[in-house]
């Protein structure tokens, strides 16, 4: 059974450059970028993000055999340029997926972007991402101008990716208030609260309910919403109104997802495990910012069965659509 890293970045060098000064790691504009210049922390690590074949040594460095590769949208934010502009950079950065897996077949499945501002241009990217490009997986952030991905608005999207048989990433691509922007807290609060918004909202809107089969992989362990179910289950039995597009109660609807590995302790990964089961968990390393030694945290943290290991490592993720299963 490969050995699967389910969160992977890549990126495209003239959108990074193009977009890097407004994400979130940079106050959103508010902030210069650090130094780039070759030698430094930065130029280094983003480097790592722009050629596959560095990607796919260090790969093979750390036992992992094959790669979902997603956009790092945190870092190459395209969200607040004009729609037009921003197709033009999603269609550069669909394209750049679409060569990693060209040049890597059997290292790499690659995963599309989408124009999320204006959903009759995402609806015609996603068609040549699938049916031009051979990309299967979306690659979409926690919300787009305040909607989170459950919104009304947003249901054409879901229409065409069930109809299609798109799969689902996840991402934040960092919460933007001003007041996360401060102490990085965009990453270490936003980004797990960012998930856990984005899962509420799917689950609330009914579109788990209207989509049932559809794959949805959550990033960082699907934030902090998994471990606090109970009150929702709580809220919706207090004042019923609040389950109006449900069926049932909402933590019944957390195995509807499936969870990275990469939440950076041990022993959450073993309460995650013990709400939503090791069987819906995918190990994902958040390459090159995440988890250097990904397989040994899945050995690391209690509670795991060899068998446990083996499956998050691989073999869950190889039941997945548009991944290797051998």
């Amino acid at each position: 059974m490969p050995v699967i890293d389910i969160h992977a970045h890549f990126l495209d060098r003239e959108v990074a450059a193009a977009t890097e000064a407004m994400s979130v790691l940079y106050g959103c504009g508010t902030r210069p970028p650090p130094d780039r210049s070759p030698g430094t922390p930065r130029h280094r690590l983003m480097e790592r993000m722009f050629d596959p074949a560095v990607q796919a040594a260090e790969m093979a460095e750390r036992g992992i055999d094959h790669a979902l590769v997603s956009a790092s949208t945190v870092n190459q934010y395209t969200g607040w340029a004009e729609a037009a502009a921003e197709l033009e950079m999603v269609h550069r950065v669909n394209d750049r997926a679409a060569e990693w897996v060209a040049r890597f077949p059997h290292r790499y499945t690659g995963s599309f972007v989408l124009p999320m501002q204006d959903v009759d241009l995402s609806l015609t990217e996603m068609r040549r991402a699938v049916e031009g490009l051979g990309l299967r997986w979306a690659n979409l952030p926690a919300q787009v101008g305040g909607r989170y991905l459950g919104h009304p608005s947003l249901r054409p999207l879901w229409e065409a990716m069930h109809a299609m048989g798109v799969a689902v990433l996840i991402h934040p691509d960092g919460i933007r208030e001003p007041w996360f922007q401060g102490y990085s807290l965009w990453n270490s609060l936003g980004q797990p609260i960012e998930e856990a918004k984005v899962m509420a909202s799917l689950i609330y809107e009914g579109v788990l309910d209207a989509f049932p089969a559809m794959t949805i992989v959550v990033s960082h362990g699907g934030g902090f919403l998994p471990h606090y179910c109970g009150r929702l289950d709580r809220n919706v039995a207090n004042m019923p109104a609040s389950a109006r597009n449900i069926s049932r109660r909402p933590s019944d609807y957390l195995r509807d997802f499936h969870y990275d590995t990469c939440v950076y302790e041990p022993g959450v990964l073993g309460a995650l495990a013990r709400v939503v089961g090791a069987d819906r968990l995918l190990m994902g390393s958040d390459y090159p910012v995440g988890e250097a030694d990904p397989l040994g945290f899945l050995r690391r943290a209690e509670g795991f069965t060899e068998a446990d290991c083996a499956a998050m490592a691989g073999g869950n993720a190889a039941r997945l659509p548009w991944l290797p299963s051998g």
